[in-house]
């Protein structure tokens, strides 16, 4: 069977993780801001856990970017490490580096290059979305916002157990608490992954770089 099956190069096992890794991030994200309205919620699992779409305008874990040139700004800075990311993916590649090295940068890639496209394109080809209706994809009113200021569409959220934190603990004694609390995406997903496996699996490979 093997002989009938090519055999990829590690060019090209990149590539397809990091071109699989977008495909599935953006069908998400357009489905569920084309499907749903903002803030709601749909449970998968008996509740295990919720599609819930918000957006996020700014940094990680909604905080938003102060002026009218800090998204800008920040998604320029995304863009600028997208490609050193991918340069050095380049040069892993080159060099022949341990396979599941190569993997881990491709899933980094791959999620830095799905936000990135949200705040660049998403703004404009997308109606703004509302707590009533989901939005509209190329509207003829024109897009929600400018290029470059485009939101970060987030719907995968863990809620696996809440309760309240005793009394006596610091700061937010007292207050309700939520584990897992931060909303994310596909890309977001990726990028988490690529970053603890290598820490995890790829430790030796770390120690030859230095």
């Amino acid at each position: 069977m093997r002989k009938f099956i090519p055999k990829m190069s590690l060019s090209s096992k990149a590539i397809l993780i990091v071109i699989l890794i977008l495909i599935i991030d953006q069908v998400v994200k357009i489905y569920i801001k084309t499907h749903m309205a903002l803030g709601s919620s749909i449970p998968v699992f008996d509740g295990w856990f919720l599609i819930r779409f918000i957006e996020n305008p700014g940094m990680a874990f909604g905080i938003d970017i102060p002026s009218k040139f800090g998204k800008p700004a920040l998604t320029l800075f995304r863009i600028i490490a997208a490609c050193i990311i991918g340069w050095y993916l380049a040069s892993l590649i080159k060099r022949k580096a341990p396979v599941g090295f190569v993997i881990c940068i491709s899933l980094i890639l791959a999620g830095a290059i799905g936000n990135i496209i949200d705040s660049m394109f998403y703004g404009l080809i997308f109606s703004e979305s509302n707590y009533f209706e989901a939005a509209k994809l190329f509207p003829q009113a024109g897009g929600y916002s400018s290029f470059l200021h485009g939101h970060v569409v987030d719907m995968l959220y863990f809620p696996l157990f809440e309760g309240n934190y005793p009394d006596w603990f610091p700061v937010w004694g007292g207050q309700k608490f939520i584990f897992f609390r931060p909303i994310f995406n596909i890309a977001d997903s990726a990028i988490s992954i690529g970053v603890m496996s290598i820490f995890i699996f790829q430790r030796k490979y770390l120690k030859e770089l230095h």
